[in-house]
């Protein structure tokens, strides 16, 4: 019997994947144990990016998104702090912090004990950085916008007031003076 791979079942698997860490003239590829995506990065080793993997899922947690997308977060400060020693340096501090907060490496602590010490950490600078990248990151991210019912951009069809306004099936439905039907 032939198995076909549809989307849904891609999707599922590469969200559940888990990564392997290979070492090549320099560079440290992260990829998912399915092969589903990977993540090449010149700057930061495998433990830091593991721990960035972990802690931008912890600030902005959607269980539809597969790590792929939060990957491609941790791609983007790897490149930012390949160009900026401070920020590498701030990175390199912030991780080393998250472990020496409660004397265990911090991807060894339970889910709660990690968000637990990102809450003590929330107002320094490494906390603040990864969480602007990451909003920014993630929800800048056309792939993504599908999954949170976003169409994008609607100006170059002429607004959402005539298309789309309340094709989201978790808004409020408004009344007829708020959204008046497409002229004829």
């Amino acid at each position: 019997m032939k198995r076909v791979l549809d989307r849904r079942l891609f999707l599922r698997t590469a969200a559940s994947a888990t990564a392997t860490v290979i070492t090549t003239g320099g560079a440290v590829v992260i990829a998912a144990s399915n092969g589903a995506w990977a993540m090449t990065l010149s700057t930061f080793d495998a433990t830091t990016a593991r721990v960035l993997l972990v802690m931008t899922r912890h600030l902005y947690p959607h269980d539809m998104l597969g790590d792929v997308y939060y990957a491609e977060v941790v791609e983007s400060l790897d490149k930012k702090a390949k160009a900026d020693p401070g920020l590498a340096k701030t990175i390199r501090e912030g991780v080393a912090g998250l472990d020496r907060a409660t004397g265990v490496p911090w991807l060894q602590l339970s889910p709660g004990g990690q968000v637990e010490v990102l809450k003590m950490i929330e107002t320094s600078p490494f906390f603040q950085t990864v969480r602007g990248e990451t909003v920014v990151g993630l929800y800048n991210n056309k792939l993504v916008w599908h999954h949170f019912g976003y169409q994008g951009s609607s100006t170059e069809f002429g607004g959402y007031l005539h298309r789309g306004f309340q094709d989201a099936g978790w808004t409020m439905q408004p009344d007829a003076e708020a959204s008046p039907p497409p002229p004829a």
